[in-house]
C-alpha cells in the first residue's frame, strides 16, 4: 500500500512539474528555454550518477570492510547476486527485455529522430546498481549516459521540442552524465561529441558546457572524494621516458582491440549458446566467482584496487584471494598485474552476458591502469630505466579508453581533470594518438557502436553517411505505379499506358512476385503497329532492371546502386515481392532535409 501511494505521489509531482515547466516556456523565448532544459537535464543526469555511484561504493565497502574478516570469502556470492536480481528486475518490470550499452544512443541518433524510450530512464539505473553494486566486473558509465540521454530526449518530447532540440538535449545528458561521475565537466562535453558525431554549431556548444558544469557541480557538492577516481601526480613528465610512452600507445592500440573482440565473444556465446536466462546466469555466475576468488580487484568497477595500486601498495591486491598465502615479490605482482589486463575482458564479458548490466568504461580505464603499471614495472624490474608507474597507470586509461571508443580528446582531457591538472599532457597526447590510429586500423568503429555501423543502423565519421542512415527508405517508396501481368497483350498494354502519367511498368504474376519492368521507350514504336497489338505480350516486352533495391537496405547500399548503375528509378523489394519504385530525385530531397536537420547550430 505504501508503494503505491509513493507511485500516485511521484505520479501528481510530475505532474506538476511540467505544468509549472510549461507555464515558464511559454513566457521564454526558445533560445531561453533551451538554456533552462540545459541545467534542469544536467542536474537530472548528475543526480542519477551520483546514486549510482554512492550505492555501488556503499555495498563495495560493506562487503570488503575489516568487519567480515571472519568470512574472508563472503563477498564472493555478492556477483551472483546482483546478476540474478537484475535479471529478476528485467523479467518482473520491463518484460523480459532491455538494450545494453552505448548502442541504443547510437541507434536512437540515427534510426529513431533522437526518441528514448521513457523506460530507459529507469531500467539502466535498476538493473546496473545492482549489479556493480552487488560487485559485477563492470562499469556504471554507461548506464549513467543511457540514463541522461534519455532523460534529454523525453524532456524534449514532453515540452514538444523539435529533433534539433531533442538532440542537443540528448547529448546534455551524455555530458552531465559523464561531468558527474568524475568531476571532469570538459571530459563531459567532448565524450557526447565524440560518441555521438554530429556536427554541433558554437551556438549549440554552450548547451553542452552549462549541462557539463551543472552535473559537475552537484557531484563535487554531494559526492564524497573518496568514491571519485582521482589521482594526485607525484611526478613530473620526464622527456627521456617518451620512447616508453611510445611503446604503451603501440600496446594499449592493440589491447583495445584484444578487450573489444574477448568481450564481444563472452558474451554473445552466453548468449547465443545458453538460452535459459537462469541457466545462463549461473554458469556465468559461477566462473566469475571463480575468477574474483583468484582475483579480487575484479569485483566490481575496480577502481579501488587502481587507487591501491596507484599509491604503491600492489601487494593489497592479493588480499581476500584465495592466493592469499603466496609469498609477495616483484615476479608474482607483475604476472598478476598482467593477468588481470586480459583476465577483466572475460569478467566483464561474463557479467554482462550473464543477466547483468554495465558498460566497458570503467573496464577500459582498470585495463589501462593495469596495462600502465605492468609495462613501468617490467622496465623497472629488469632495470632498463626507472619509470614513474603511477604516470604510466594514468597514461595507459587514456590509452585503452581512447582506442575502445575511439575518443583520443575525451581521454586525454578526463585524466587530465581526474589528476588535477596538466602536467601530463605530452604522453597523453602522444599514447591517447598512437592507440586511436592503431584501434582504428583494425576496427574501424568504435565497440559499441561496430555492429549497428556495419548494418548503417548508426553514425560514423563519414559525415555524408551519417545524412544517409537518418533517412529511412520506406519512407521514399512510391507506390504509384501500374502494375502489370506477363500474359497482358500489347492492346491491354497500350491502354493502360494510355491512363497512367509514369513511364515504367512493373510486372508481376498473380502472387506479386516481381518478374521485371516494361520502359515506355521501349514499346514506343511497336504501339503504334496495330498488327502487333494481338501477337505480342509483355513477357515479350519486359525487360531486366538495372538494379533490384530490398526494402530493408541501408541508403548507402541504395546510394551505390544508384551510382554504379547511373539509373534514375529503381524497383523495390520485400524478399521477391514488388512493394513500389524509388527515385533519385525523392533521395536527394530526403538528403537536403535530413541535412538541415542534422546542422546543429
Amino acid at each position: 500500500m505504501n508503494y503505491l501511494y509513493s507511485m500516485q505521489f511521484l505520479s501528481r509531482l510530475e505532474i506538476l512539474l511540467k505544468v509549472f515547466i510549461t507555464n515558464i516556456q511559454g513566457k521564454m523565448t526558445k533560445q531561453q528555454f533551451m538554456f533552462l532544459a540545459s541545467v534542469l537535464v544536467g542536474l537530472t543526469a548528475g543526480l542519477v550518477a551520483i546514486l549510482l555511484k554512492v550505492f555501488a561504493h556503499f555495498i563495495f565497502q560493506k562487503a570488503t570492510n575489516n568487519s567480515l574478516s571472519d568470512y574472508r570469502f563472503f563477498y564472493l556470492i555478492l556477483p551472483a547476486v546482483g546478476i540474478f536480481l537484475s535479471i529478476f528486475i528485467v523479467k518482473r518490470l520491463f518484460n523480459n527485455t532491455i538494450e545494453k550499452g552505448l548502442g541504443q544512443i547510437h541507434f536512437a541518433l540515427a534510426k529513431q529522430s533522437s526518441f528514448l524510450a521513457r523506460r530507459k530512464m529507469f531500467d539502466q539505473f535498476l538493473t546496473s546498481s545492482v549489479t556493480v553494486g552487488f560487485g559485477g566486473s563492470t562499469g556504471l558509465e554507461a548506464p549513467i549516459v543511457v540514463t541522461g540521454a534519455a532523460f534529454g530526449s523525453n524532456f524534449a518530447k514532453s515540452y514538444g521540442l523539435n529533433y534539433k532540440e531533442r538532440t542537443l538535449l540528448l547529448a546534455c545528458g551524455i555530458a552531465a552524465g559523464i561531468a558527474a561521475a568524475f568531476n571532469a565537466p570538459i571530459a563531459g562535453v567532448l565524450f557526447a561529441l565524440e560518441v555521438l558525431l554530429v556536427d554541433i554549431g558554437i551556438g549549440s556548444f554552450t548547451l553542452l558546457i552549462i549541462a557539463a558544469a551543472s552535473g559537475a557541480l552537484l557531484s563535487k557538492m554531494l559526492l564524497n572524494e573518496g568514491i571519485l577516481l582521482n589521482f594526485i601526480i607525484k611526478e613530473s613528465f620526464n622527456s627521456w621516458n617518451l620512447p616508453f610512452y611510445i611503446i604503451l600507445g603501440i600496446i594499449a592500440g592493440v589491447m583495445a582491440v584484444v578487450h573489444g573482440r574477448i568481450f564481444s565473444k563472452v558474451e554473445s556465446f552466453l548468449s547465443k549458446k545458453i538460452t535459459k536466462k537462469i541457466t545462463r546466469g549461473i554458469i556465468s555466475s559461477f566462473v566469475l566467482i571463480l575468477l574474483i576468488a583468484i582475483f579480487p580487484p575484479l569485483f566490481g568497477e575496480g577502481y579501488e584496487s587502481i587507487k591501491v595500486l596507484s599509491n604503491g601498495n600492489p601487494e593489497k591486491l592479493l588480499d581476500n584471494s584465495i592466493l592469499y598465502f603466496v609469498n609477495y615479490n616483484e615476479i608474482t605482482i607483475l604476472f598478476f598485474t598482467g593477468a588481470l589486463v586480459f583476465i577483466k575482458s572475460i569478467a566483464t564479458g561474463l557479467t554482462i552476458g550473464g543477466g547483468g548490466n554495465g558498460g566497458n568504461f570503467a573496464p577500459s580505464l582498470f585495463i589501462g591502469a593495469y596495462l600502465g603499471y605492468f609495462v613501468a614495472k617490467l622496465v623497472n624490474i629488469f632495470k632498463w630505466d626507472d619509470l614513474p608507474e603511477t604516470n604510466f597507470m594514468m597514461v595507459g586509461m587514456a590509452g585503452i579508453l581512447s582506442g575502445l571508443y575511439h575518443a583520443p580528446l575525451t581521454a586525454i582531457f578526463l585524466i587530465a581533470e581526474i589528476t588535477g591538472g596538466y602536467g601530463l599532457m605530452i604522453p597523453l597526447m602522444v599514447v591517447s594518438s598512437i592507440s586511436f590510429v592503431i584501434s582504428k586500423y583494425f576496427e574501424p568503429f568504435p565497440m559499441d557502436s561496430k555492429v549497428l555501423a556495419e548494418k548503417g543502423e548508426a553514425f560514423t565519421t563519414d559525415k555524408d553517411l551519417n545524412v544517409l542512415t537518418g533517412i529511412k527508405l520506406a519512407e521514399f517508396v512510391e507506390r504509384d505505379f501500374e502494375s502489370i501481368r506477363p500474359t497482358l497483350s500489347l492492346r491491354e498494354l497500350v491502354e493502360v499506358v494510355a491512363h497512367s502519367k509514369r513511364n515504367v511498368f512493373p510486372v508481376v504474376n498473380e502472387y506479386n512476385k516481381f518478374l521485371g519492368i516494361v520502359l515506355l521507350d521501349d514499346i514506343r514504336e511497336i504501339m503504334f503497329n496495330v498488327g502487333m497489338y494481338d501477337k505480342a505480350q509483355v513477357i515479350d516486352l519486359m525487360r531486366n532492371p538495372s538494379d533490384i533495391i530490398q526494402l530493408n537496405d541501408s541508403m548507402s547500399v541504395v546510394m551505390n546502386s544508384f551510382d554504379e548503375t547511373e539509373a534514375w528509378i529503381l524497383p523495390v523489394l520485400d524478399g521477391e515481392v514488388y512493394e513500389g519504385f524509388i527515385t533519385k530525385s525523392k533521395l536527394f530531397s530526403g538528403y537536403r532535409k535530413r541535412l538541415k536537420e542534422l546542422n546543429l547550430d
